[in-house]
């Protein structure tokens, strides 16, 4: 019953007792026994379709509440909900230069966030259960390769709150979560969420599970070798180094004539051009959805998903999808291609999830 308000917000206990196939002696034990701790608590009532009313309930104070931080390469954004994902407090903090990998800066940004929100903390938040946090970098289990991973570094200027949970996962992986859970892939067992930005990943849901690999890699595809021609050599990441914004910006800045004004500053005014119909704008668009759909062709030749959502700085632009649709379908396997519907949000929702699966079996646990 606990689960179901959870993940379904509040409820009547005839709607939770139709829901779980419960009777009505069992219900009101129920509610009795999860109200002692605090663990629900009665909102008000409802009236029904018969003119009679009914008490409502929701996720309560003695629950809890979960902190989710995405540690991005342009920002560190924070979120603190309750269980049942009500917003207690939000912030975000723009790093000064994008960071290609995690460093003691993204560390400090994060150790400051996190501090403020433990300051703003109220008494009828409840205890902190979990703590996650998304890295731009793969996080590797206890059986993978730890020599290679840097997901220590969040942790160089961070110390996270004594006897609280902590869950690490990539940035990527997280999005992939948010997606099956809200947005364009809401419902669907099978999926892959490219993310075009600074960087670019890819997360994998197949059969419903988020596909991780033995060493946190499943999904990197922007350590693809390449390029393949005649005369040169593959190299380890160049995908990335290709595919990302900097390139990106660098490629149409060397192309930009004089006599077309000021080459874009950035991505968001080239893309901002080319909803205008910049003629120039466009073509570069263009041409960066079609390389993006060469890769992600590449990944739908492999898994299969499907289904893509793009997501990311640059991927979640509308511009982009047509090109990477039409480019995906010509290459490879049948796939059906969407923009992601939660933007920016994305990291942050999915590790906030990640999170409150964390804390969920330890509240449960608590008063059983």
């Amino acid at each position: 019953m606990f689960r179901r308000l959870v993940e379904e917000g509040p409820s009547t206990r005839p709607q939770i007792g139709q829901s779980l196939g419960l009777s009505r002696p069992t219900m009101s034990a129920a509610i009795a026994e999860l109200e002692k701790p605090g663990l629900v608590e009665m909102i008000g009532a409802v009236q029904g379709p018969l003119g009679r009313s009914a008490a409502q309930y929701r996720v309560g104070q003695g629950a809890g509440h979960v902190m989710a931080v995405d540690a991005g390469s342009t920002h560190v954004s924070l979120r603190v909900s309750t269980l049942d994902r009500r917003l207690l407090d939000a912030r975000v903090y723009r790093l000064p230069v994008s960071q290609i990998s995690i460093n003691d800066q993204v560390s400090r940004a994060v150790a400051q966030q996190v501090a403020a929100a433990l300051a703003a903390t109220q008494p009828d938040w409840g205890p902190l259960r979990a703590l996650g946090i998304a890295v731009p970098t793969r996080v590797v289990g206890p059986g993978g390769d730890v020599v290679a991973s840097r997901q220590e570094v969040v942790f160089s200027a961070f110390t996270p709150p004594p006897g609280v949970d902590v869950v690490l996962e990539n940035n990527v992986n997280c999005a992939a979560v948010a997606e099956r859970h809200y947005g364009a892939a809401r419902g669907e067992a099978n999926f892959a969420y490219v993310q075009v930005g600074v960087k670019i990943g890819m997360g994998l849901m197949l059969g419903d599970q988020l596909i991780r690999g033995r060493n946190g890699a499943a999904g990197e595809i922007g350590h693809l070798s390449f390029p393949f021609a005649p005369g040169l050599q593959p190299r380890p990441g160049e995908a990335e180094q290709y595919l990302g914004t900097e390139a990106f910006l660098a490629r149409v800045r060397a192309d930009w004539p004089a006599d077309a004004g000021t080459a874009p500053a950035d991505t968001a005014e080239l893309l901002a051009l080319a909803g205008a119909g910049h003629a120039l704008a466009l073509q570069h668009v263009a041409r960066h959805a079609d390389d993006i759909g060469a890769t992600v062709a590449s990944c739908v030749s492999v898994v299969d998903p499907g289904l893509v959502v793009l997501g990311g700085g640059l991927g979640a632009s509308p511009l982009l999808l047509p090109g990477v649709r039409e480019t995906v379908n010509r290459l490879s396997y049948a796939a059906e291609i969407r923009s992601t519907l939660l933007g920016a949000d994305a990291t942050v929702l999915g590790i906030e999830r990640l999170a409150i699966e964390t804390a969920l079996p330890r509240v449960i646990g608590q008063e059983a």
